[in-house]
């Protein structure tokens, strides 16, 4: 078979997720750091990062005076729902980017 071995994906509790950004939050690690901490690449990192801002987001903007209260699994669910949107609307662009150097390749507008 070779010598490549496959590498496994490590999953992070939600406690552990939740110290990494408090420690990144605070300055006591940095991006890298906490991804070698975790044994990580450094992309799971920045996601948790994401993730970790639009919740806190999605909370203080539920608790506006005169608003009535989201239960917390809708604020997670309204995050989730608002980081997908963001992730569909950059592969939208980097499509409609790819698109536009093709057409620029074949002579097509």
């Amino acid at each position: 078979m070779g010598s490549q071995q496959r590498s496994y994906k490590k999953f992070l509790t939600a406690e552990q997720k939740y110290d990494l950004w408090v420690r990144m939050l605070s300055g006591q690690i940095t991006q890298a750091e906490a991804a070698a901490v975790a044994g990580v690449d450094r992309s799971v990192i920045a996601r948790l990062r994401a993730v970790a801002r639009d919740g806190a987001v999605a909370a203080l903007a539920s608790s506006k005076p005169g608003q009535p209260r989201q239960s917390r699994a809708e604020a997670t669910e309204t995050a989730a729902l608002r980081s997908e949107v963001e992730r569909l609307e950059r592969a939208v662009v980097e499509q409609a980017e790819e698109l536009a150097v093709l057409r620029e390749k074949t002579g097509n507008r």
